[in-house]
């Protein structure tokens, strides 16, 4: 269901369930432009994690004055830069520690975990994901142990407010064509999943064996992008079908058109939008060792220069670098490292999330 309400920020008040976020009152938000606030019930599925990718953002200054000036200027660059109603995202940490609001009302709708605020943070998932902004750039860096801490509270509370799992944490970059959430950021999500599970006491049995990234054909009117639809793209034309490979990854028609068939030709059920399901890539994306060829190991080699291994080449030969590249992430994720690319390696190699990555922090 959608809802609309007028909301003025001067009438929020801080959160008797979670004091420790700084709502947008007390951080001295603006109001909303129109159309205001957007509330969605029972969508969220996922939450996002960016960066706010400005070098100048990896400072020392760690006080909650610094973070509240943080979210003032997310604000003000959001709605008179981009033209958007409110902040983009519904909460940002900053690298002091301090967890703030975002998008006016976030902190009312966590607190019964029946909606969200439709948000602006991820063309394509602002329908069904609670997305987080990180005080920092971190391509080379990584976040501070105050801000680390502040952002694995902050998720736990989302995914018990919102019956999520650790497994529903996702990058900006699993569904768009950027750098964000950062090389050095990114390469921490097992243990931050690690830990969040943890905290919310989750099984290892709880954890399903492989979660994949869902992209699909059009985001709210903005053709999905990025290097996941690459290796889309990719497979596909391994399969046989004449997908054109797009500057930047933009889905094209032709890849709707082509997953429907394979879907259909698979028993699999169609998506209309092109969804790339669970069984869709699975049963696309075939097994690679050292002997592999083509344009399955492009695809491979592409997302794995996205990830930071830049001394990959796309060339279409499994060589030592793209072995070396695959070890080790196989080790981050906690799979054997034995270079060769199974459908667990697939999985995390596009940024999905296998359960061997949670044996070590979990209980059985």
């Amino acid at each position: 269901m959608v809802i609309k309400r007028e909301t003025d920020t001067a009438d929020a008040v801080p959160s008797a369930m979670f004091p420790w976020i700084i709502d947008c009152g007390s951080w001295g938000a603006r109001r909303p432009k129109p159309p205001g606030v957007v509330l969605l019930e029972g969508t969220t599925r996922k939450i996002i994690l960016h960066h706010t990718g400005e070098p100048a953002h990896n400072t020392t200054d760690f006080s909650r004055e610094r973070a509240v000036r943080l979210a003032k200027d997310i604000q003000r660059f959001h709605q008179d830069e981009r033209g958007w109603s409110d902040s983009g995202q519904h909460f940002t940490v900053s690298r002091g520690g301090h967890v703030l609001e975002g998008r006016a009302c976030s902190l009312e709708t966590l607190e019964t975990g029946l909606a969200q605020v439709r948000s602006a943070h991820c063309p394509g998932r602002n329908h069904d994901s609670i997305g987080i902004e990180n005080e920092g750039f971190y391509i080379e860096e990584t976040p501070t142990q105050k801000l680390w801490d502040s952002l694995v509270r902050l998720c736990v509370t989302i995914c018990r407010q919102y019956q999520l799992r650790a497994h529903h944490i996702f990058g900006h970059w699993d569904f768009r064509n950027t750098q964000c959430p950062g090389i050095g950021f990114y390469r921490q999500f097992p243990q931050l999943r690690r830990e969040v599970a943890a905290q919310l006491g989750t099984q290892i049995g709880e954890v399903p064996e492989r979660t994949w990234p869902d992209i699909y054909e059009v985001a709210e009117g903005t053709p999905v992008g990025g290097p996941v639809v690459t290796v889309a793209q990719y497979l596909l034309r391994n399969a046989g079908y004449p997908v054109p490979l797009t500057d930047g990854g933009q889905w094209s028609p032709e890849m709707t058109s082509a997953i429907k068939d394979w879907q259909h030709r698979h028993g699999l059920a169609v998506s209309p939008d092109g969804t790339m399901t669970a069984g869709t890539w699975e049963t696309l994306a075939p097994e690679l060792d050292q002997h592999a060829t083509g344009d399955v190991v492009r695809a491979l080699q592409g997302i794995l220069i996205a990830k930071g291994y830049l001394g990959v080449g796309v060339d279409g030969q499994f060589d030592d670098a793209t072995e070396s590249a695959v070890k080790d992430l196989q080790k981050l994720h906690g799979l054997p490292a034995n270079g060769e690319v199974d459908t667990r390696t697939w999985c995390v190699v596009t940024g999905g999330v296998i359960r061997e990555a949670f044996r070590d922090a979990l209980h059985s």
